[in-house]
């Protein structure tokens, strides 16, 4: 069985990823350019490489 990768992530995992923050929180952070994310149909999806490089940058 192949296993992939996962590109994208719902608004509840990325938020899970990034140590549970809120919502607000998040939604803040998509506005301000901090984190990528995409629409696919009616779902909103958190690129796991923006996440990956926010946190990477933070680590300064």
């Amino acid at each position: 069985m192949r296993r992939f990768e996962q590109l994208l992530v719902s608004v509840e995992d990325a938020r899970a990823m990034l140590g549970n923050i809120g919502r607000t929180n998040l939604y803040a952070m998509l506005s301000r350019g901090e984190l990528e994310s995409r629409k696919l149909g009616k779902r909103r999806l958190v690129l796991v490489a923006s996440i990956r490089r926010l946190i990477d940058s933070a680590q300064d």
